[in-house]
């Protein structure tokens, strides 16, 4: 087997997978997971945990797959759904006091929680989702690293858009309308991989 495809670069489509891979993602529920969780921790952190998690399916969706199909569907939706469940509920508990935040008004949090929250929110949702297909169909024919680099700035893309949106509202709105909003958003989500789980 030739290693041409891995190692060749196409600027074409590196365009082509960043436009379409970008289209894809905007109306995603991960975009909207990243703005809710932008709102309430530190968007640099959470855009760490994020793009982490996009790399890692790119590098799943171009090398393997095909193999994404052989995961239970509903299991994959079920975890999602507690993951954003629990996102939701450490939003609305979340109490705003003073002592409690930042100069901003942002919850003070460390790294580590944060990254691992984003990116277990990600990682888990992603699977089997439209853009990791669409990954992993324009690999197989327009090359693994134009593909991959182009995948993977679309999304780390998105999810900086989404974090810059949450952090222009969390500097305009009141901390706890933020926060309530945000456990909102990712009540919906919950809500939203429930029933797809029934309907999918």
């Amino acid at each position: 087997m030739s290693l041409a495809p891995l190692a060749s670069f196409d600027p074409l489509a590196v365009i082509t997978a960043f436009g379409l891979i970008f289209l894809a993602e905007l109306p995603d529920k991960t975009m909207f997971a990243s703005l809710a969780m932008g709102t309430r921790m530190r968007p640099l952190y959470v855009w760490f945990g994020t793009s982490t998690a996009f790399v890692v399916h790119v590098a799943i969706a171009v090398g393997a797959g095909s193999l994404i199909g052989l995961l239970p569907d509903w299991t994959v939706k079920t975890v999602s759904a507690a993951l954003f469940a629990f996102g939701a509920f450490m939003l609305l508990r979340g109490e705003g006091d003073d002592d409690e935040a930042d100069a901003d008004g942002r919850t003070v949090t460390g790294f580590w929680p944060v990254y691992t929250t984003a990116f277990m929110a990600v990682f888990i949702s992603e699977w089997g989702d439209l853009t990791q297909i669409t990954t992993a169909n324009l690999a197989a024919t327009n090359g693994i690293a134009s593909v991959a680099l182009g995948s993977a700035a679309a999304l780390m893309s998105v999810s900086a858009l989404a974090l810059l949106a949450g952090r222009f509202i969390a500097k305009r709105v009141p901390l706890k309308t933020v926060q309530r909003i945000g456990g909102l958003c990712m009540l919906g989500l919950a809500v939203w991989s429930v029933v797809e789980i029934f309907t999918g």
